[in-house]
């Protein structure tokens, strides 16, 4: 019989593997014949109990001797179920999936795809999830391209992560092509049973700007809505912002607005001297960033 040495980080870790729900049977199984073992009981008895055959007692403890625990976990080669696809079928559903299209459709679904390789779509499902494909989603991205994006970064984080002493900071945004649309006939309201109803057509009554400032430190909003995006409305939205503020606190350092950048000297220049040398030029944020710059008052 052969005698096997468990301590006691092994007979913890075995016997988690024994409670956990969602341990493999087979795994499961492994660990009770050593610690069965562990506790001095035969190999007949475990046998019995456990409904196992000897040689596979033996098997597992002698495995168990050679690697530990995780020895329980590993397959040997050439043990467990064969696979019934080859991998170059599977390299060409992959391969298909990334680089073709089918006839007059936009992506692959799992049922055109086992078509046209003579697969089950379950087969198909379980090669993507497999490889991690999803033809059916896609994620925007935008890279910028302009060629100080990393100091313009740095200049905007920094203010998030270390403000200047005593300063309030901003966070400066705007939406342009707001369209203020009007439906053609009432709705029914919304009732137990029934959603809201509203029709099909409308009415468009022009479109709208929003500059907006979010004020950090208190989650406080700041808003005004234009009828036109220049770099006129937007200082008028930086007149509204100053006059949240004692006007030896105010000090604009920053822009998120998404106007032309020959607008923003403009800016700078007449903020500037309306509030005299002291107010910092506005400088324009990252092209193509998907995040708000900032503005502080300091």
């Amino acid at each position: 019989m052969l005698e096997i040495n468990v301590n006691e980080s092994q007979v913890e870790q075995l016997e988690s593997w024994v409670k956990a729900g969602n341990t493999p049977q087979s795994i499961a199984l492994r660990s009770m014949i050593i610690l069965e073992a562990h506790r001095g009981q035969s190999a007949q008895a475990i046998g019995r109990s456990l409904k196992v055959s000897q040689p596979t007692i033996r098997l597992w403890k002698r495995r168990f001797m050679e690697g530990g625990p995780q020895a329980l976990t590993t397959i040997a080669p050439g043990r467990g179920r064969k696979p019934k696809l080859s991998r170059q079928k599977v390299t060409a559903v992959v391969q298909a999936t990334q680089h073709t299209t089918p006839p007059g459709q936009t992506q692959w679904s799992c049922r055109t795809m086992a078509r046209a390789k003579g697969l089950s779509f379950k087969t198909v499902q379980r090669i993507w999830n497999l490889h991690g494909l999803k033809p059916h989603q896609q994620r925007t991205f935008k890279l910028s391209r302009d060629k100080r994006f990393v100091e313009k970064l740095t200049d905007v984080v920094g203010v998030y992560l270390n403000p200047p002493d005593k300063a309030v900071v901003l966070c400066v945004d705007e939406k342009s092509q707001i369209q203020a649309l009007d439906r053609t006939q009432p709705g029914l309201p919304l009732k137990p049973g029934r959603c809201g109803t509203r029709t099909h057509d409308y009415v468009r009554h022009g479109t709208t700007t929003l500059f907006a400032a979010l004020n950090l430190l208190d989650g406080k909003v700041i808003g005004q809505c234009l009828r036109r995006h220049r770099h006129q409305e937007f200082l008028k939205f930086l007149r509204t912002v100053d006059a949240e503020f004692p006007p030896t606190l105010w000090n604009c350092t920053s822009s998120s607005i998404t106007t032309a950048p020959t607008s923003i000297p403009k800016c700078s220049s007449g903020w500037a001297s309306a509030h005299g040398s002291s107010c910092t030029l506005l400088r324009p944020a990252p092209p193509g960033r998907i995040w708000s710059s900032v503005g502080s008052a300091s």
